[in-house]
């Protein structure tokens, strides 16, 4: 039985894989649960799932809800920590949203915790670090993206001999030197939706609205990874994320449109040959991968039926109109700092344009002027990405408020 501790237990994420625990209890057990503030939703979990401590973001909320529960309740970023580290957890989920879910996923690979990620922003940010730390401690890091979990199923008879994850392999499989991806692969092939303005124009997108931005076409997810998905910048934050899981080049990662989202991803072999992973869109599948494997449990999740899907289709992406795919692949390229600063001023941004502060389209316009603006440190550690982040966000929160945004 794997004890897992899941940090964001009260999104998307974390409700689903709570609902995957629950359908499997024989097999998984809750150890710990965070949350930002939602403490109502996280009373119910804590009848249901009895985990032995949580945490809560928000300090207010935790003291409110330690009068109403008999279990330890901890606090702030230093809480988040202390569930991610429980002696009484295997695994951790990490569904947090931003660059706060960094810290906590470090630290749990310390303790020597397997991660399930759904967490974009810990491999964009700081990736270098978090996967040597992962191969240092000899733990499991499975991705729990539909894109990346689709990836390491093409990629696993193949590369990792269905035997380890990512970067747990054993020495005549482990991806090195000798052993190369770039020396067996062609391409990754990410696939993305287009999001909902992916036929419109210039003009149209001067006008769209937080609504319009928030009915993504094929998946239903939380707000700021809707909104990143609408700018493509979800799929950049990918492409990064590839980068860093598969050791894979930049130049061999390839980004198409594919409306359906019915194929998650690809991989072209050197011998042309390319392996897919097709399912309807359903995170439920991915999550349950990234916990089960190496073994597949059965599913409640509808079953793909191709005669009714008929057509599959591929685009390219419009890198004008939506150019926050090109900035990822720049600073992914110029790596140092300026992924952590893309990451920040996307953060920043978005959450402006979830308030209300500025047009969707003011987005890729302040991301470019702190990418602009930034001077790359080259092999930071952890306490340098962590001061960029923090200067970035605080730097592109005064652009905003002082209305210093300028077009291209």
């Amino acid at each position: 039985m794997k004890n897992i501790s899941i940090l964001g237990s009260t999104g998307s994420i974390g409700t689903q894989t709570l609902e995957i625990v629950k359908k499997n209890s024989k097999e998984f057990k809750i150890a710990g649960l965070t949350v930002n503030n939602n403490i109502e939703l996280l009373k119910k979990q804590i009848l249901e799932f009895k985990p032995e401590a949580v945490a809560v973001m928000d300090e207010e909320k935790a003291d409110e809800l330690k009068k109403s529960v008999d279990i330890n309740v901890y606090s702030g970023i230093e809480g988040i920590i202390k569930i991610a580290t429980l002696d009484g957890a295997d695994t951790v989920v990490n569904s947090l949203v931003g660059s706060v879910g960094v810290r906590p996923t470090i630290e749990a690979i310390k303790s020597k915790k397997n991660i399930a990620l759904a967490n974009k922003e810990t491999l964009v940010t700081a990736g270098q670090i978090v996967m040597e730390e992962a191969r240092k401690n000899d733990v499991n890091l499975m991705p729990i993206d539909s894109e990346h979990s689709a990836i390491f199923q093409c990629l696993n008879k193949e590369i990792y001999n269905n035997k380890n994850s990512i970067n747990n392999l054993k020495n005549e499989t482990k991806i090195n030197q000798n052993n190369d991806i770039n020396n067996i692969v062609n391409k990754i092939i990410i696939t993305a939706s287009g999001g909902p303005f992916r036929n419109y124009s210039k003009r149209q997108l001067e006008n769209v609205t937080i609504q319009d931005a928030l009915k993504h076409p094929t998946w239903n997810m939380g707000d700021k990874i809707t909104i990143d998905s609408a700018t493509l910048m979800n799929k950049g934050f990918e492409v990064v994320e590839a980068h860093w899981l598969y050791g894979i080049d930049y130049k061999n990662i390839e980004v198409v449109i594919h409306p359906q989202s019915i194929i998650h991803s690809m991989v072209e072999f050197k011998d042309n040959s390319t392996l897919a992973q097709l399912s309807l869109p359903n995170m439920k599948i991915p999550i349950q991968y990234a916990l089960s494997y190496p073994k597949r449990f059965s599913s409640n999740s509808k079953k793909l039926n191709l005669l009714e899907v008929k057509n599959l289709s591929f685009d390219k992406p419009n890198l004008e109109l939506f150019p926050c795919l090109k900035y990822a692949y720049y600073a992914g390229k110029l790596g140092g700092t300026m992924p952590a600063v893309l990451n920040a001023a996307n953060e920043v941004a978005v959450n402006s344009f979830l308030n209300k502060k500025i047009k969707f389209n003011d987005i890729p316009i302040i991301i470019k002027k702190l990418i602009d603006s930034h001077t790359v440190l080259e092999n930071p550690n952890l306490n340098q990405i962590l001061e960029v982040d923090k200067k970035t966000k605080e730097e592109t929160e005064n652009i905003i408020e002082n209305k210093a945004i300028i077009n291209n």
